[in-house]
């Protein structure tokens, strides 16, 4: 029986030791959950070692074993046992529940549990529930042309590999929002506790409406050791341990041991306590319609670090020690008695009572598993793109600027866009949610909290009133951490759903692991038949580079466009709209995409428009094109090409060429925009690429390119490597030179200017050769004036702030 938990004892060991006490199990249930067990644990070592001879049918031999012995054995046994248990429940209440594995490394203990169930077997057929079926069930783990090491995509029910620790609150959370039926059972791991992501994910609750949404029920695993170190949550007593949780919110209750029986009677009522809670506070929020924030339960479950392996081999400390982790014992294809040991430990699982003669779990085991999409790894949320519905989306067209003259008319793109996202927001109540780190205010779309405010379950002042804009039923996500809201997003739409994150450009970086693993995610998931499509991740970059000159040099950093564009081919979109009526047209074309990141890059103030609505989506349809109301080679070749990415780039390159064609009207210039920049290169390479020909019809091949990018300068050279006449090309951008700037200064102090672009033209167009050398010297003077103007007295000259377009459209 289990006893209450101890004041001082924080070992794994002994009978269970639980907060709730019963016996709500009887024996004949035990005996069967107990062989459920040894088919789970007798299947994870099956991964691990076997590639023939699954049932130990004969002596287990050296031919056998796996060549390569690769994998994690240490979590896999309290992931197992913990998915049984709520199995019981699941049969009992008729519960929708979705697991989500932390530590993802014990994948055995995942997709042991898909076997069992059988789903496995009818998502791949060729893995069948016989003999035949269980030796490639066996061999494909971790094995070339098998599938990974972690809850890939490739396992049913997964939404979360746990390669990358820290993230498996944040995305159960956002599975959760807006699906008021589903219970997300999360195991977190005790060493991922220690990221930061994981630990400001506690706080997630506070962002939890019980009556529209589902609940999060975490299994906080204290097995004890990481890799090879002891974790921290493992080793400070209860009373701390309780205050820490207790202290983010939630209701802890403990089941620790290793007593099989008595850990079965533990973990059987103390589940069934923290379920029943669940919907206790759900019925009460929704029966009175009162939303609150109750102190949701959470489990802490301490089991031993790989429990259920030998205690020690050759004296030393197996199970319940970091050796227990990956591959607990490594040396069997070379150590006789070690494979001895091996077989000695499957065997005394006794597959043979587990198992019929043809391989396949007895009926009795079988019965312990709900039916049908009831079963965790066969949820749809599992696979939430069969449970995707299209947006509604509004014209976008009906919010464009209209009238607009191109290069003259001043309006903030941002802000107006946002009205977009406010009926794209009422237009999806229950479908839609934005996600920021407390910047949608600062990043110009507050118009969206007409159709929905910030969600906040929180205490409320009365100050709130003024601006504060909360709701315990808002639209829109807000935790000053960017780990937390991109987790959110991610659980959001991978359960089916659709969102946007909005964050400065300085510190998306934060999160550059995150998208990056989010990438690899999605590629792998095209790999997967069965993977339906998925909203796309869509990211809104703002606060960019170029207006940071107030906050100084470390807030200016445009690098993750790089990191981005080291991601497939297949799954990445970088877009860069110069105007507000492109940034209109490049968000409906992300908001309708599937199985995407995009990132879209557009600054938040007022600038110059360029684009009519017609043209824009024209322009944007085409990824790149020649503007002709700003050029003037109509009809000839031109001497130079003055080419831009990015808004505040484009103003810079377009004011150039006005310089240009002042002061030197005898020089042809095409200016040339690019909004997606993976237009760039070759089509060979790249979905969105182009030919070589369409190449040369715009860039030219033997005339110079002065390109002006929004990012640092090498990553348009990388995108255009081979292309014809590359050694043409000359680019411009974020050099990592800045600080206390005006926005001119800045990019003088990176050469992005207009003054060192219009210079740079004269320097490369060889047929000028010393004419212009008193236009270049004038050019020169006006930019030592401009720095002067900004050095006494902190501002831009004002036909810098004010430039427009100084020509008439023709």
């Amino acid at each position: 029986m289990a006893s209450k938990v101890g004041e001082k004892s924080i070992s794994a060991y002994g009978e269970a030791r639980s907060t709730v006490e019963g016996k709500p199990l009887d024996a004949e249930t035990i005996r069967k959950m107990n062989a459920w067990f040894r088919a789970s644990m007798y299947l994870c070592l099956g991964m691990l070692y076997l590639r023939d001879n699954p049932l130990l049918k004969e002596p287990l031999k050296l031919e056998h074993l796996k060549a390569r012995l690769l994998g994690h054995w240490g979590s896999d046994a309290g992931q197992s046992f913990t998915w049984m248990h709520m199995n019981r429940l699941i049969k009992k209440y008729n519960l929708d529940v979705l697991f989500v594995s932390g530590p993802g490394h014990g994948a055995p203990g995942i997709i042991s549990q898909s076997y069992l169930e059988g789903v496995y077997s009818e998502v791949y057929p060729d893995k069948g529930e016989d003999t035949e079926g269980m030796t490639k069930f066996f061999k494909q783990f971790s094995f070339p042309g098998g599938i990974g090491s972690h809850a890939t995509p490739e396992t049913p029910g997964s939404i979360h590999e746990g390669g990358e620790l820290g993230y498996s609150l944040s995305h159960a959370f956002g599975t959760v929002f807006d699906n008021p039926n589903l219970i997300t059972l999360t195991m977190v791991g005790d060493g991922e506790s220690e990221t930061g992501p994981l630990a400001t994910s506690w706080h997630s609750t506070k962002f939890l409406n019980p009556i529209n949404d589902g609940a999060v029920l975490p299994v906080l695993h204290l097995n004890g050791y990481k890799i090879n170190n002891p974790t921290v949550l493992a080793r400070i007593s209860h009373d701390e341990l309780t205050s820490l949780l207790v202290g983010y919110g939630w209701k802890p209750y403990f089941v620790e041991g290793s007593d099989l029986d008595s850990m079965h009677q533990a973990m059987a009522i103390t589940l069934e306590q923290c379920v029943t809670e669940i919907k206790e506070h759900q019925k009460k929020a929704r029966e009175t319609k009162t939303p609150f924030r109750p102190r949701w339960p959470m489990i802490v479950l301490r089991t031993p670090k790989g429990w259920s392996a030998p205690r020690e081999v050759d004296g030393h400390l197996l199970e319940g020690f970091w050796r227990a982790h990956q591959i607990p014992i490594t040396d069997v294809r070379t150590n006789p008695a070690h494979l001895k040991v091996l077989e000695t430990w499957m065997r005394a699982y006794k597959p043979e009572e587990l198992f019929d003669e043809n391989g396949t779990l007895i009926q009795e085991l079988k019965e312990l598993a709900p039916t049908g999409n009831s079963r965790i790894s066969a949820n749809p949320v599992g696979n939430g793109g069969l449970l995707r519905r299209p947006l509604h989306i509004p014209d976008f067209r009906e919010y464009g600027f209209k009238d607009i003259d191109a290069g003259l008319t001043i309006k903030g793109g941002m802000a107006n866009m946002a009205k977009f996202l406010r009926d794209v927001v009422a237009q999806n109540m229950n479908n839609f949610r934005l996600f920021g780190p407390d910047e949608t205010e600062s990043n110009k779309l507050s118009e969206v909290y007409k159709a929905g405010k910030k969600v906040w379950m929180g205490d409320y002042f009365e100050e709130d009133k003024d601006g504060g804009n909360l709701s315990p039923d808002g639209r829109v996500m807000e935790i000053l951490s960017e780990h937390t809201c991109e987790g959110w997003l991610e659980g959001y739409i991978l359960s089916g759903r659709h969102g946007l994150l909005n964050s400065y450009e300085p510190f998306i970086h934060v999160i550059d692991s995150m998208v990056n693993q989010h990438c690899k995610w999605i590629e792998k998931c095209l790999e997967v038949e069965w993977r339906a499509r998925v909203s796309s991740l869509n990211i809104l970059i703002t606060a960019t580079v170029w207006r940071q000159d107030h906050n100084g040099f470390t807030h200016q950093d445009p690098g993750f466009l790089d990191v981005v564009a080291n991601k497939s081919p297949e799954v990445v979109r970088i877009y860069l709209p110069p105007d507000g009526n492109t940034l209109l047209s490049v968000m409906d074309h992300c908001l309708r995409s599937v199985n995407y990141v995009n990132v879209i890059v557009a600054d938040k103030q007022e600038h110059i428009q360029f684009l009519d609505m017609d043209a824009a989506v024209a322009h944007c349809t085409k990824g790149l094109g020649i503007w002709d109301w700003a050029s003037n080679d109509q009809g000839a070749e031109p001497d130079i090409v003055m080419a831009s990415c990015g808004d505040v780039s484009t103003h810079e390159a377009l004011a150039a060429t006005a310089l240009l064609r002042e002061y030197l009207p005898q020089l042809k210039v095409r200016f040339v925009n690019v909004v997606d920049l993976f237009r760039l290169i070759s089509a060979i390479h790249h979905p969105h690429g182009m030919s070589d020909k369409r190449w040369k019809s715009i860039f030219t091949v033997d005339k110079p390119i002065i390109f002006n990018f929004h990012s640092y300068p090498w990553l348009i050279h990388r995108l255009t490597y081979k292309r014809p006449g590359q050694h043409n090309l000359h680019v411009r951008g974020y050099k990592e030179k800045g600080n206390i700037d005006t926005p001119f200064e800045l990019a003088m102090r990176n050469d992005t200017d207009r003054y060192s672009l219009a210079m740079a033209a004269i320097d490369l167009i060889q047929t000028l050769g010393n004419s212009a050398a008193g236009v270049r010297e004038k050019l020169y003077n006006e930019q030592l004036a401009a720095k002067s103007e900004a050095f006494d007295n902190g501002v831009d000259p004002e036909h810098i702030r004010n430039w427009k377009w100084p020509f008439p459209k023709e």
